[in-house]
């Protein structure tokens, strides 16, 4: 399972302040945790600062890596932003993200075409949000053929095929994690990745669906997730989750994790 640690996002109004005053410590232990509780990536957003983010998200991606040594996903639709954080960025970073949007995957393709980046790719077109199994895999299945024609690897492809909020329509759960199977089996090689927590929008007790929510769909395939780290609970489910979809061989993950106390296992 990638885990994509999501905490340092502008949208957030503590990480907006410390971006905007420079504070480098701040900034630096909500990676450092985020790292030690288990994340393989950083995210890194600073879209709300209109005019400053690629500066900004520059910024965050020295800091980061700095406190960290891990890599960051670069969270931006701005070719610029993502430019200028690459650009001090070191190792593999990965892309939040590009979609079937003409405008937005023609000024992104450029970037990622012909690099070994990671990329995020969303089940988003012109047409829309897909709310069924068989909107998803069409759009899949021209996104994930567009990016292997600019020489994007097809194990460096995390196809997202979007969460909407399980309260506006029952149906939104299911077909979600049936796009993730039906993704899965389809593309052979193919990594998957979402950030869930709009499965619970607009209802009580979130994070218990959230974390019923990712067991259901590491069931179905799903190997990517961008979420809360230093939520001990999550990150316990995912870990058990991953064992029992036989991703662990000998449950060796599982027992070191007890073993160190790592998660919030209760006896």
């Amino acid at each position: 399972m990638i885990i994509v640690g999501e905490l340092i996002n502008a949208s957030r109004k503590g990480i907006a302040e410390a971006i905007r005053i420079q504070d480098e410590e701040a900034v630096k232990k909500v990676a450092v945790d985020q790292k030690e509780a288990g994340a393989d990536f950083i995210d890194v957003n600073a879209g709300v600062f209109v005019g400053k983010e690629p500066e900004y998200l520059q910024w965050l991606v020295k800091i980061v890596q700095e406190a960290t040594g891990a890599p960051c996903c670069i969270d931006s639709p701005d070719p610029q932003a993502i430019q200028e954080a690459l650009a001090v960025h070191k190792g593999t970073a990965m892309i939040n993200s590009i979609s079937l949007e003409k405008n937005r995957f023609d000024r992104l393709v450029p970037v990622v075409a012909g690099t070994d980046l990671k990329v995020i790719a969303l089940c988003m077109s012109d047409e829309g949000m897909p709310e069924t199994v068989e909107q998803r895999l069409r759009i899949a299945d021209r996104l994930i053929n567009d990016l292997v024609q600019n020489n994007i690897p097809i194990d460096n492809i995390y196809v997202d095929p979007l969460v909407q909020p399980i309260a506006t329509n029952k149906i939104f759960g299911i077909e979600f994690l049936n796009a993730i199977e039906a993704i899965t089996k389809e593309f052979k090689g193919i990594h998957t990745m979402c950030g869930l927590s709009n499965i619970s929008f607009g209802l009580p007790n979130r994070k218990y669906i959230n974390q019923t929510f990712a067991v259901m769909a590491i069931a179905k395939g799903l190997d990517g997730l961008i979420i809360n780290p230093l939520d001990k609970r999550m990150m316990a489910n995912l870990m058990t989750a991953e064992t029992l979809a036989g991703r662990d061989d000998y449950c060796m993950d599982y027992l070191k994790a007890y073993r160190a106390k790592k998660f919030e296992f209760e006896s």
